[in-house]
């Protein structure tokens, strides 16, 4: 009788030398196996192994790596703490380095250290972490100064963008000039393009996690930076020593002030406050407390005033169960307010989404070759479409709110990580949502339950006359789905340092983004999935070749995959969508494809760093007639849809001269995107009236652009505790002037239609002054 082994686990945290930073996908591998974990999203790691000797690697992105030899005769708690490695190794720059990249499961799937994204010139000077993404393969934007981004040819409300688990319905400042997110308190930032976990859910397209630092709990900082357009400030440090800390980041933009020292009365600026707060109760037990608020304000001539920005608020209680089981409970608020206060007209008008989401999450460590995650969560939403009221007694403006629209939506899910063998890793998972529209809402009803129209005579959809209504009281469901999703990633290990993937994932979205417009813009409302307007189902495949060269000095990343996307809405011709209480009379549901090859090569290591990217890909929409005699939209055939982007090419390096000079730089080349250009004219009663052919037949030109930057760290003393550095930057170094859009008119003195292209940014130079103490 053969007696099993007896096998014993290893487990703790790894944190940050310095400042007891928890750190999130720490490499910790047993040396001489194909055994290894990864650390979560709170630096939690858990290995079960034989009763024996052996050797830990630890190894994490810019920073010194750790092997330690371990006897693993009981159950052992284990901290580690890492000390970054510009600390030791000031010649070598080590970047993106992922030593486990080619045998995790996890495809399609980008993470960027902050001192990366630190590294890279942007415009006006400001660190910028969603620009910073689109220097990635698969990821574009609408257009230069648009805010939002797009995913493997979908729509940027297609992504799913959560700072500390809240979610962020916009993500930008300044209509698309800024992002929302203060690099200096961002701890991690993950990109899920496909194979997306079961954790995950609620968007058609990726998933952007991103988790602010912790605080310093062993001693009180400060930094910040000074720039041309805005600055910043954050201040952390210890609220118990070594048990509790908070972080505290504030940021503003002031260019508003230079409007004022001239006669021009127009505004906009934006401001934004991060905090966090942390407290160690025992081994077993943490808490959370983690916020962000933030607004934007634009105006013209205090006539027009427009207000808009994000608010969340997230308490978190880690539990660990046992050295194998991992648990965290969220409690979240998330709000996005937009208000217009048009001073000029007498009214103001006040939308927005609310989002309380209470959620339980586990993670259990089974053995050395499976690690279970489960759990559950509900999204309660209220949407507010508008609020009109008087903002004077004289404005002749009545009170009137837009029926608010209420909706909850349950997920359950449950994922494996299982290693079959030495060479297959699989993860795979079930992620089943359910979602109810609720009451209070009176509801429509339309002849043959068809909000639009088919006019056979002209060849158009139009508005259908609704029939009659139907009230729903509080809490009443007017619609409900239920969908599982299904994922599932596999990784074949071809050597020590290459391997092929494969995976696929069916994800749900039931909330719309209510826009015609390539890019988001505040005035977009958010509306839910109801009884026309129906949830989009979005399917996925990607297949990939990962390979580490030269000992991990360099990586490269191919994949290839196939996205199908249902019931995306379309808009009618001449669709109204501002202040439509009615907006399904306005929209048919259709579907999307996209498809393309994506190649990501690295440079990891050594003075210069960097990478290429490249990515060919197609997207295209599709909305065929409901009947055989409907036309459909764009006569019911493919077109490409408006986040098309054929050719896509980034280029982004880093060059450290020395321990005084570092320099940067970013090239991106894309094909322009897709519009309708009008295809000739007609006079109706003495008006020139421009006809269009089919739908984004045309392209903007070329877009491309090359920035640089320089940063000087002056000689440190070693007595003094602040430390300063000069970033010199130049965005778009040869003034290419990229078309943000072409409109066509008739020039008065000729009589001849003309072009006019819209270009927002020349030549950009910068400078900004960092500092800590």
């Amino acid at each position: 009788m053969v007696l099993a082994q007896e096998k014993f686990t290893i487990s703790g945290i790894v944190s940050d030398t310095k400042n007891n930073e928890t750190l999130i996908g720490v490499n910790v591998i047993v040396k001489g196996t194909s055994v290894f974990a990864i650390t979560n999203e709170y630096g939690f790691y858990s290995i079960t192994l034989p009763k024996g000797d052996y050797e830990l690697g630890v190894s994490y992105v810019s920073y010194e790596s750790i092997d330690e030899k371990i006897s693993l005769t009981q159950n052992i708690k284990k901290n580690f703490g890492l000390k970054e490695s510009g600390e030791v190794l000031e010649e070598v720059i080590i970047t993106e380095k992922n030593t486990t990249n080619t045998r995790k499961a996890e495809m399609s799937v980008n993470k960027l250290s902050i001192s990366t994204i630190k590294q890279m010139p942007v415009v006006l000077g400001e660190v910028d972490i969603i620009k910073s993404i689109l220097f990635l393969p698969g990821v574009t934007n609408a257009g230069e100064g648009q805010s939002g981004f797009n995913v493997r040819g979908g729509g940027a409300d297609q992504n799913l963008i959560l700072l500390d688990e809240a979610t962020i319905f916009n993500s930008s400042h300044l209509f698309g000039f800024f992002s929302v997110f203060n690099p200096d308190a961002i701890k991690d930032l993950k990109l899920y393009k496909g194979g997306i976990p079961s954790r995950f859910g609620g968007r058609a397209s990726s998933v952007l996690d991103i988790y602010q630092k912790d605080g310093n709990s062993k001693d009180f900082h400060m930094n910040g930076g000074i720039g041309l357009i805005s600055s910043r400030l954050l201040a952390e440090g210890p609220i118990v020593k070594d048990k509790g800390s908070f972080i505290v980041a504030g940021r503003g933009s002031y260019a508003h002030l230079f409007l004022k020292l001239s006669s021009n009365d127009n505004s906009a600026y934006f401001y934004d406050l991060n905090t966090k707060l942390n407290y160690k109760i025992n081994k077993n037990n943490s808490l959370y407390l983690s916020g962000y608020f933030g607004r934007d304000v634009f105006s013209l001539n205090e006539s027009f005033v427009n207000t808009y920005g994000n608010s969340t608020l997230n308490l978190r209680w880690n539990h660990l169960f046992s050295d194998k089981l991992f648990s965290n409970l969220s409690m979240i608020y998330s709000d996005y307010y937009y208000g217009l206060n048009l001073d000029f007209v007498g009214f103001n008008w006040d939308s927005g989404i609310r989002n309380y989401n209470l959620k339980y999450d586990f993670k259990y460590y089974l053995s050395d070759k499976i690690k279970l995650n489960y759990g559950a969560n509900a999204n309660y939403y209220e949407f507010n479409p508008g609020t009109i009221e008087p903002s004077r007694s004289d404005s002749g403006i009545n009170f009137r709110q837009l029926e608010k629209k209420y909706a909850i939506e349950p997920a359950f899910y449950v994922g494996l990580d299982q290693k079959v063998s030495d060479k297959i890793n699989i993860e795979y998972g079930l992620r089943y949502s359910l979602f109810y529209r609720l009451g209070k809402f009176t509801q429509n009803i339309y002849a043959n339950n068809q909000p639009v129209t088919y006019n056979a005579e002209f060849e158009i959809y139009e508005k259908a006359a609704p029939i009659g209504t139907q009230y729903f009281g509080s809490n009443k469901t007017i619609a409900d789905y239920n969908n599982f999703e299904p994922r599932f990633s596999i990784a074949y290990e071809l050597s020590n340092n290459k391997s092929v993937k494969a995976s696929y994932n069916r994800m749900v979205q039931y909330l719309q983004l209510v826009s015609n417009t390539a890019s988001p813009t505040p005035l977009d409302v958010w509306t839910p999935s109801d009884n026309f307007i129906k949830p989009q189902i979005a399917d996925q495949v990607a297949v990939g070749y990962f390979a580490n060269l030269k000992e991990d000095a360099y990586s490269l990343e191919i994949e290839s995959f196939y996205k199908t996307i249902k019931n995306r809405m379309d808009y009618i011709d001449g669709a109204d969508l501002i202040a439509n209480d009615a907006i399904e009379q306005v929209v048919l549901n259709g579907e999307m494809r996209s498809y393309g090859l994506e190649v990501l090569f690295r440079k990891n290591t050594g003075k210069l760093s960097g990478w290429i990217a490249y990515t060919l890909s197609r997207s295209e929409q599709r909305t065929p007639g409901r009947t055989a005699e409907e036309s459909g939209i764009n006569n019911g055939d493919w077109y490409r849809s408006a986040y098309d982007k054929m050719h896509n090419l980034a280029v982004t390096g880093s060059y450290k001269l020395s321990k005084k000079w570092n320099f940067g730089a970013n090239f991106t080349l894309q094909t322009g995107q897709p519009v309708t250009f009008p295809n000739g004219q007609y006079e109706y009663q003495g008006i020139t009236v421009p006809s269009y052919g089919l739908r984004n037949e045309d392209n903007l030109p070329l877009y491309h652009h090359l920035d640089i930057s320089a940063t000087l760290t002056p000689k440190q003393s070693e007595t003094k505790k602040w430390k300063g550095e000069w970033v010199f930057s130049i965005y778009n170094l040869y003034g290419r002037k990229n078309a943000a859009s072409i409109s066509f008119r008739q020039n008065q003195d000729s009589g001849d239609n003309e072009a006019l292209r819209l270009s927002i940014f020349g030549l950009v130079p910068s400078v900004s002054y960092n500092f800590k103490f």
